[in-house]
């Protein structure tokens, strides 16, 4: 059953989607080997980044569908998440953020009710025995991935001067 797209869930969406259009602007016009350098002291990089958010992403959506684990923050494989690894390139990466962008819209127009709230995980990031709804979870989402803009707005202006808003 489809859900009609309500006020909320349009806006929730466009809030979204304008925060994937900001990252996806850090990187117009690179190369992977820009798009994997590292611009400053961090470990970040603007490919590394927009293949955390796709995975975060697609993360917290498989928690609105029930699977408590998927954000249980298992440290393996972490730091991969944040570097373009070699065979990734910044076409793929891109593609994997609009699959990520798209499955999400998929998810919160079929979702019955964005109150439906599940227990999260036990994490030390996680208050003990809190419960998020699909809600809650987009708005985290929003921030996280504006949070994650604004980081690679810096990376990239300090590749190469260019900035996302202006």
């Amino acid at each position: 059953m489809t859900v009609a797209m309500t006020g909320e869930r349009a806006d929730l969406l466009e809030s979204l989607a304008t925060q994937h259009y900001f990252l996806r602007q850090t990187v117009r016009g690179l190369t992977d080997e820009q798009a994997e350098c590292r611009t400053t002291a961090s470990e970040l990089c603007l490919g590394g980044l927009i293949k955390h958010v796709s995975t975060v992403e697609r993360r917290w959506m498989n928690f609105v569908l029930g699977d408590r684990d998927a954000v249980s923050g298992s440290s393996q494989g972490w730091q991969e998440q944040f570097r373009m690894l070699p065979g990734e390139t910044l076409r793929g990466l891109l593609a994997e953020l609009d699959e990520a962008q798209r499955r999400t819209a998929e998810i919160v127009t079929e979702l019955p009710d964005l109150d439906v709230a599940r227990p999260l995980p036990e994490a030390p990031w996680f208050e003990p025995g809190a419960r998020w709804s699909a809600r809650r979870v987009l708005l985290h989402l929003i921030g996280e991935i504006a949070q994650h803009a604004g980081h690679a707005d810096i990376l990239r202006e300090s590749l190469d001067g260019a900035k996302t808003m202006g």
